[in-house]
């Protein structure tokens, strides 16, 4: 490991990028401890300790939404509009073309997206203030229509910016710029936590300290062999002849992965878990029948047991939905056709395409449950040890162990790159 660090810190085009990167890291994090006017951060704080909802969105915003920095946003409306343009290219066929243009289409795609974020910026803002605003706990101090702009504004703009930051960070090619400010945000509250855990020490529940320990330990082995786990189907390809010549037919292997889908199912199960309560907090404070059935909601997704289930369950469907999405069997199996490729022992067409379906619909189960269940580690430790304080956010875990290994491997290429530059 020390090899490697002096073999990246030895080569300056490679040092100079990751020193740009750490510096733009430096500044999202300073940003992110530049308040709102207007917000009562203590009671901010204990609002969004007894909101698992809001916990998640706080996870995906970088771990500004609980200062209520100007970032306090973060990325989660840029995540958002790449997911709603990733969907419409499936099936408005002018955005499919354009996903086929290469690198001008991916441009024009990004512009879209960057457009977009800003409405739902905006929205999210709206939404985020009403919440507030009706939690009763005194989080905003100011709600005048001209204080409700202003935020609205201002936490937009803060979103632009690290749209901005992100991809700076992306263009230098040593990680994904979204990515990264994410990682950041959750790595930053590390010695926070870690704080809380020494300030509630008991040395008589040494042992819940050790499975704790345990139970961490083997949260990142999963995520690592699931993150990197993949099936790999041989694929060989027909003898072909070119004339009078012939050429001998090749042998590889098509690799399909267990998590083909990444964090994005969480993603979704977290807008759809968050609506009904935003919704609901818009008729809380009315009268008569809607306000006693928004409250009613309210109260049902605070249950534990109804939340983890129904956060649970969306997980997991929202996984086969997204594979679904990305992985389409009938497109492979009419490229290995069109280039001579069949799988060994299964008919090319319509038996290699229901054969691929099969195998990966197995896969999407094992990945499925996996993402399922870190969503709903936290709710399981705290079940267990009742602790507030020992609590694994798997979903962290999840990023931060993915965001490594890709940061890994980008790095990684980019020291072959220079090697076969020199050679």
């Amino acid at each position: 490991m020390f090899e490697k660090l002096k073999r990246i810190w030895g080569i300056p085009s490679v040092r100079k990028d990751l020193l740009f990167v750490i510096f733009l890291l430096v500044i999202f994090r300073l940003v992110a401890h530049i308040p709102v006017p207007g917000i009562n951060i203590a009671a901010l704080k204990t609002f969004l300790e007894g909101n698992q909802v809001l916990g998640l969105l706080n996870v995906f915003s970088g771990g500004t939404l609980k200062s209520f920095s100007i970032v306090t946003l973060g990325v989660a409306p840029y995540i958002t509009a790449s997911i709603i343009f990733q969907l419409l290219a499936m099936v408005i066929p002018s955005l499919e073309e354009l996903t086929k243009e290469g690198e001008s289409g991916q441009q024009k795609i990004s512009m879209y997206t960057r457009i977009s974020a800003v409405p739902l910026a905006l929205l999210q803002a709206y939404g985020l203030i009403q919440l507030l605003s009706r939690s009763g706990g005194g989080v905003l101090t100011d709600v005048s229509p001209f204080a409700v702009a202003a935020i609205m504004v201002t936490t937009t703009a803060g979103t632009m910016f690290l749209m901005w930051i992100g991809e700076l960070i992306t263009e230098r090619k040593v990680g994904n710029g979204i990515s990264l400010l994410i990682f950041a945000g959750i790595v930053s509250s590390l010695p926070q936590q870690l704080q809380t855990v020494l300030v509630n020490y008991d040395s008589s529940n040494i042992l819940t300290y050790v499975a704790y320990l345990a139970v961490v330990v083997l949260t990142i082995f999963g995520v690592v062999l699931i993150s990197e786990g993949q099936r790999n189907i041989p694929v060989s390809y027909a003898k072909q002849g070119r004339g009078g010549y012939g050429s001998a037919g090749a042998s590889t292997h098509l690799p399909l992965r267990v998590n083909m889908a990444g964090v994005i199912p969480i993603i979704f199960a977290i807008s759809v878990v968050l609506f009904p309560t935003v919704i609901a907090q818009f008729f809380v404070g009315g009268t008569g029948r809607s306000a006693a059935f928004a409250q009613s909601v309210v109260n049902l997704f605070q249950n534990q047991l109804f939340y983890g289930l129904a956060y649970f369950v969306l997980v997991f469907g929202f996984t086969y939905f997204y594979t679904a999405v990305i992985f389409q069997p009938q497109k492979i199996a009419e490229n290995l056709q069109r280039q001579g490729g069949f799988i060994p022992g299964i008919r090319p067409g319509k038996q290699t395409e229901e054969y691929i379906g099969t195998i990966m619909h197995r896969l999407v189960f094992s990945g499925a449950l996996f993402l399922a269940l870190i969503a709903v580690l936290p709710l399981i430790l705290q079940f267990f040890t009742g602790s507030q304080s020992l609590v694994i956010g798997g979903t962290s875990i999840l990023i931060v162990v993915s965001v490594c290994i890709e940061t890994a491997k980008q790095i990684e290429a980019q020291l072959t790159l220079h090697e076969y530059d020199h050679v």
